[in-house]
């Protein structure tokens, strides 16, 4: 009786994960960026009073000249290093943009941050992770003009795309393009 009830079990979990795989494969999130022709971010960025609208996905293709325009725009502002920005990460903001149906800009906080700038904000106690995924080019914190945070948060943890952290004191959200998690 014992190993039958196993047996059950194991079916029984092997079924759900075979049916959560082919959901997520098959769920309107992905296909959104899937089926999109043209993918557009509106940013400013609140240290350095900069705006980019770009549209840096079209025709089945990212744009290698719009990326590097974004990777300027999201540079450690501290020490003026440019990072490639993972285009996961600006697909994730794309698929906000479209699940809230923003009209609005980015607020950008914070976007890539060097080795030696995270340091020194460990440093000064602002609870920055050692091994922050900004520093790899996965991680952003935002606002969105047009969206409360607290709305914004509640969208980036359906969309189950990586970490998602909410800072209600200082008004924004941490998403990031690593494993699921929140804070």
């Amino acid at each position: 009786m014992q190993a039958k009830k196993k047996t059950n079990r194991r079916q029984f979990l092997r079924y759900t994960g075979f049916t959560l795989a082919s959901l997520a494969l098959s769920s309107p999130w992905q296909q959104l960026t899937a089926n999109t022709a043209e993918r557009s971010l509106s940013l400013y960025h609140t240290h350095t009073g900069e705006k980019l609208r770009v549209t840096y996905f079209t025709d089945g293709h990212y744009l290698i000249p719009e990326l590097a325009q974004i990777n300027h725009f999201l540079r450690d502002f501290r020490t003026g290093e440019v990072f490639p920005i993972d285009k996961q990460l600006l697909d994730l903001l794309y698929k906000l943009t479209a699940v809230t149906h923003s009209k609005g800009t980015y607020e950008i906080i914070s976007g890539y941050r060097s080795p030696k700038t995270n340091q020194q904000l460990r440093d000064m106690g602002r609870g920055v992770a050692r091994k922050s995924l900004h520093m790899q080019g996965k991680a952003i914190d935002i606002r969105l003009t047009d969206v409360d945070t607290v709305m914004l948060k509640k969208a980036a943890l359906e969309l189950k795309s990586g970490g998602v952290g909410y800072y209600a004191k200082s008004d924004f959200v941490h998403i990031d393009t690593g494993r699921v998690r929140t804070w």
